[in-house]
């Protein structure tokens, strides 16, 4: 890591600080997360004794946790356990769980289960007691939509030159693997994110948020311009993106929204979950191979591409694997230590690695069995359910105050899907199920909203 990214993770908590004071609460945390996800430093790191190590998604946690501390200590005591916390609590607990039931020690345990606190639990938690009203999801939706528009230029700049923005400003690049930025004959930017994948889910993102800002008249005007003049902009970069699975992410989400709008139904978006979670009990209860599996395979070249099916067919080969080893522990997983990969003698007798984890859902399944493979997917996808489910049904969605938080309920569950293929961690997107599970286990203030 070079000087000056030391110097911008070490400022980090000041300046989340500075943003608490001048911002109101709501607009403080958004406007802290998004902008570390979006610009500081990768692979930089300082070690720090009993607690995860210092950096850019615990330097935005530990800074918010401090500021809220110093300036809104209140707001700790606003927190009602609910329901819908069981899965993050799960998540959270189950790697202490793990480690000690493989006999790896309660340090080891205590050690996981910190650091799965602070990637999820915290950013759920901030969510849960900041963002846990329409008008939080509604500022959310917006940062989210901002973040997109100012990722613009860099996404454009980096299909010029590639990816060499983290080089030019940090002095070594964000990624590890750089052929991965190669795609369809150009470049995929990574900008400040650790892979294109990350851009992808994060432009898919704020251009639907975009497009239904626009079409339920959430806002009106950027900076004086009318809205509608940004969407197109934004549609643009993210094809531009190249991130196959992006595409089709955003087309079933405007899937969902419009259904809403003209059908009066959630129905899709519950398909969805249903989908989401029908594929991870199959693949932990290993049903997912052969002929299944060679229809996806199958079903992925006719709509993509054969070079997109053949890496699916790989991740599939590898999840079969995986998914073997992971079911002699099925309750509680491996716990850590890579203890959940495949391990082979090579040609030369040495003990290797011959499997490849790209996927949030086999991960889970192998280091914290189906307790936290479910944990985890429960912990986006029940709030997203409970939200039209329990307290805005479908019609509502197209009501300028509902709006936002329909979107934000949407991408949650378009990211369980991307978690399904990918390990891409999003800690805004955490946010948001924290603030859904909010919203759904808050009193509903009728004379605040008029559905109609």
């Amino acid at each position: 890591m070079s000087p000056q990214a030391q110097v911008v993770i070490l400022a980090w908590i000041p300046f989340v600080f500075h943003v608490f004071k001048r911002f109101p609460p709501q607009k403080a945390v958004i406007i802290s997360f998004i902008v570390a996800w979006l610009f500081l430093p990768q692979r930089v790191a300082f070690a720090l004794p009993l607690i995860p190590n210092y950096e850019r998604l615990s330097a935005t946690c530990y800074g918010i946790l401090l500021t809220t501390f110093f300036y809104d200590a209140k707001r700790f005591r606003s927190f009602k356990f609910g329901w819908l916390d069981w899965p993050m609590t799960i998540w959270c607990l189950c790697a202490f769980a793990s480690s000690i039931s493989n006999g790896l020690g309660v340090y080891d345990g205590l050690s996981a289960s910190l650091a799965r606190i602070v990637a999820y639990g915290v950013p759920y938690f901030i969510g849960r007691i900041y963002l846990n009203n329409l008008e939080g999801m509604r500022q959310l939706a917006i940062g989210i939509f901002l973040g997109g528009l100012v990722y613009i230029p860099f996404c454009l700049l980096e299909v010029a030159i590639s990816p060499q923005l983290h080089r030019m400003v940090y002095g070594y690049h964000g990624i590890v693997q750089f052929s991965q930025s190669i795609r369809y004959g150009g470049f995929r930017p990574n900008v400040f994110m650790q892979h294109g994948l990350s851009v992808g889910m994060w432009m898919m993102a704020a251009t639907l948020i975009g497009i239904w800002l626009w079409q339920a008249n959430v806002i009106d005007k950027i900076c004086g311009f009318p809205i509608v003049w940004f969407v197109p902009v934004l549609f643009v970069t993210f094809v531009l993106v190249k991130s196959t699975g992006a595409y089709i992410y955003l087309l079933y989400g405007i899937v969902i929204l419009f259904a809403a709008k003209w059908l009066r139904t959630a129905m899709p978006l519950l398909v969805l979950i249903v989908m989401i979670s029908s594929y991870i009990l199959m693949g932990a209860t290993g049903s997912l191979t052969g002929e299944r599996s060679d229809k996806i395979v199958a079903i992925t070249q006719d709509i993509t591409s054969p070079d997109r099916a053949q890496s699916l067919e790989f991740r599939l080969d590898n999840e079969e694997l995986l998914g073997e080893k992971a079911r002699q522990r099925a309750i509680l997983g491996w716990g850590g230590w890579n203890r959940n990969r495949v391990f082979d003698y090579d040609y030369l007798g040495e003990l290797v690695d011959i499997t490849t984890t790209d996927s949030l859902w086999i991960i889970a399944f192998g280091v914290n069995g189906v307790i936290g493979l479910f944990a985890v997917f429960g912990s986006s996808l029940l709030p997203a359910f409970s939200f039209f489910w329990f307290r805005y049904p479908a019609h509502s969605w197209s009501n300028p105050k509902v709006a936002p938080a329909a979107m934000l309920a949407t991408i949650t569950t378009l990211y369980m899907l991307d978690c399904t293929l990918n390990n891409q961690p999003n800690p805004v997107f955490t946010l948001a199920s924290g603030g859904i599970a909010g919203l759904v286990l808050s009193p509903l203030d009728i004379n605040s909203l008029k559905i109609t």
